[in-house]
């Protein structure tokens, strides 16, 4: 099925659903905020198929921890503009969203157990506010971040999203932003997509269509084709996540499923009912 057929058919199943989907998003290079193109307009075809949430909850690759997760309570969190030597337009990008503090420190309560901690110093970074600005382009939806914790195992991240799953049927949007693939060191401008990335990419959409979350986050039986598709999982993390905060009673949608740069998987995709 063709993307476009994938986001008609995903914004039919959304009009008819009270419980909030959870959205991945492969966000890519800073560049897409700016630039007219194949992501940036899936982003914006399925901002306008999203329902309406009450706030938005926000796990970016860009926000990473030690022995803690860090849950975001500013009210009116800031721009944080998190990489170097791009064109000033991207500079001058504004997302002027208000926090959710109530419901940012109940979120605290929610992840007691995985260490979670207030923090009023982030607010949004790009891998934040590059997606929400097409998804929600009036920034008039409250978002707060929560951190991910590097220190923990792959297992760790299924588990926040099981204890943040409950928050669906309050109108909060779960948002994850990262990349299935995401080795930077290998990446090639116009090259096609390496051997690791593809193979990567595509255990990843078969075990998530299967729902065999425990493989993707078996370590040891990912092995070197993990480590060639992430020198560091934090791109990976927040895929899984907004796959914990799943259930059987959830249809799956794939979008934007090409790799760019040879070895960066723009793959996103959207828990909905079914």
């Amino acid at each position: 099925m063709s993307v476009a057929r994938d986001l008609a058919a995903l914004k039919d199943s959304l009009k008819t659903s009270d419980r909030m989907p959870l959205v991945f998003l492969g966000h890519g290079s800073p560049m897409n905020v700016i630039e007219d193109n194949a992501y940036s307009r899936a982003w914006s075809e399925l901002g306008q198929s999203l329902p309406r949430p009450q706030a938005i909850l926000v796990v970016s690759a860009h926000w990473m921890t030690k022995g803690t997760t860090l849950v975001d309570v500013s009210a009116v969190p800031r721009m944080i503009y998190d990489f170097y030597g791009f064109p000033e337009p991207l500079y001058q990008v504004d997302y002027p969203a208000k926090g959710q503090p109530d419901l940012a420190r109940e979120v605290v309560s929610l992840l007691q157990s995985h260490h979670a901690e207030e923090d009023d110093r982030w607010g949004l970074d790009h891998g934040a506010w590059a997606v929400l600005k097409f998804l929600y382009p009036g920034a008039d939806v409250p978002v707060f971040q929560v951190s991910i914790d590097m220190s923990r195992g792959l297992d760790h991240q299924l588990e926040v999203g099981r204890a943040l799953m409950a928050l669906r049927d309050r109108g909060v949007l779960i948002l994850g932003s990262g990349n299935i693939v995401h080795n930077l060191r290998a990446m090639r401008p116009g090259a096609q997509p390496m051997d690791f990335a593809a193979e990567f990419d595509s255990l990843f959409t078969d075990r998530l269509t299967d729902r065999d979350l425990d493989a993707l986050v078996d370590r040891d039986a990912l092995g070197a084709l993990l480590t060639a598709a992430h020198p560091s999982v934090d791109h990976y993390l927040p895929a899984l996540t907004v796959a914990g905060a799943s259930d059987e009673k959830d249809a799956l949608t794939f979008m934007t499923d090409s790799i760019d740069l040879g070895s960066v998987s723009m793959r996103s995709f959207v828990f909905h009912a079914a």
